[in-house]
């Protein structure tokens, strides 16, 4: 059967994804990487919690062909159907894959909810089975919600300045034309509950799991990431909902309703 991909436009944003042009995009990393050397003291044993896209695909890929590291990377992304396309980070990691298995490297991938307790137990699994020990956990991980494993309850995050509106830019490409967009200041919930999701709780979670697993190397090394921006977003970003989360109370495992 042959699938006919055409792009799906939702705003200025493709919604459909081609494994080719993914596969390219993954190579074009790789070939960067290489072109800048070996990576001198890097790491060997690398566990990538949100490894599909972004700066979580490129950790990965810096990892494997910069450092010659194993890598165990750990996403929640959409598989193929009958009639529609996988989404993008599920052709990033199964070409990552093929590449870094060419290279005789390690490459291993789990996709589930990263929040939860049972993926935290796979993954430390995996890690003891095939690795041993991890010496760097990158956790690059973004979300519009999170289920609390402990509480059960479950968060939403939201991009919104706070105190007062944003007003901005905005490119239809449907209709090819420029507006103005305004986005209304959170709610104090919402500002709690973004830092619920985001706020770097379920990082420390998960470096507690693997400490107590005992599958953390000596000296290993943690990096999270968060995005701040131009200075042009900063009221949605680095002074908004996202920014606040840093440290916020809700990313200290505050309940909320």
């Amino acid at each position: 059967m042959v699938m006919i991909i055409r792009p799906k436009i939702r705003g200025f944003i493709c919604i459909t994804a081609h494994p080719e042009g993914c596969a390219a995009h993954v190579q074009e990393q790789i070939d960067w990487v290489q072109s800048q050397g070996p990576i001198a003291g890097g790491p060997k044993k690398v566990l990538v919690i949100g490894a599909s896209t972004g700066y979580g695909l490129s950790s990965r890929i810096t990892a494997a062909f910069g450092s010659g590291a194993a890598t165990l990377g750990l996403f929640f992304e959409k598989a193929p159907e009958v009639e529609r396309t996988a989404s993008a980070g599920w052709y990033n990691s199964v070409a990552f894959e093929q590449k870094a298995r060419a290279a005789g490297l390690y490459a291993k991938s789990l996709n589930g909810d990263a929040f939860s307790d049972d993926m935290k137990r796979q993954v430390i699994e995996v890690i003891r089975k095939d690795l041993g020990s991890v010496d760097m956990v990158v956790y690059s991980l973004a979300s519009p919600r999170r289920t609390n494993p402990r509480s059960g309850l479950t968060a939403k995050s939201c991009l919104k300045p706070i105190g007062n509106s944003y007003t901005a830019k905005t490119l239809d490409t449907d209709r090819e034309l420029v507006n103005d967009i305004t986005i209304e200041p959170a709610s104090e919930q919402e500002v709690v509950e973004t830092a619920a999701v985001m706020g770097g709780e379920d990082w420390l979670w998960w470096v507690e799991a693997l400490a107590e697993a005992g599958v953390l190397a000596p000296e290993a090394k943690t990096v999270a990431y968060s995005y701040i921006g131009p200075e042009l977003t900063f009221p949605i970003y680095r002074n908004g909902t996202i920014g606040k989360s840093q440290g916020a109370p809700g990313s200290h495992g505050q309940d909320f309703a």
